[in-house]
């Protein structure tokens, strides 16, 4: 078990595309596409996690099983954040549900 100070997740820049192409090739699969999340053991890539398609690339020779856990609990993470409207808009659906009282004359 890694302890959660010894890795770093973090999203994917364009500067990662090397070290990704690397880790990938490493884990004999293709590169990942469209936005990621990034693991770091060490200051280095050891594994990555696409936010699209939930697939996983992997340093096959560093322990990396909690690592790969927690990646998939940060997208998943990220897919629900995506998919829950804004504040706003949950305001206005919550009250133009709530009937309004009207005065009567007697």
């Amino acid at each position: 078990m890694l302890p959660a100070n010894t890795y770093v997740i973090r999203p994917a820049t364009d500067d990662d595309r090397p070290a990704l192409h690397a880790l990938a090739e490493l884990d004999s699969q293709r590169a990942l596409d469209g936005p990621a999340l990034v693991g770091e053991i060490d200051g280095r890539p050891a594994a990555a996690i696409s936010v699209q398609d939930r697939r996983v690339i992997a340093d096959p020779f560093l322990f990396t099983v909690q690592l790969r856990h927690v990646l998939r609990m940060r997208a998943a993470a990220h897919h629900a954040r995506e998919q829950t409207p804004s504040l706003p808009i949950r305001v206005r659906a919550a009250i133009g549900t709530v009937p309004v009282a009207r005065a009567v004359e007697s």
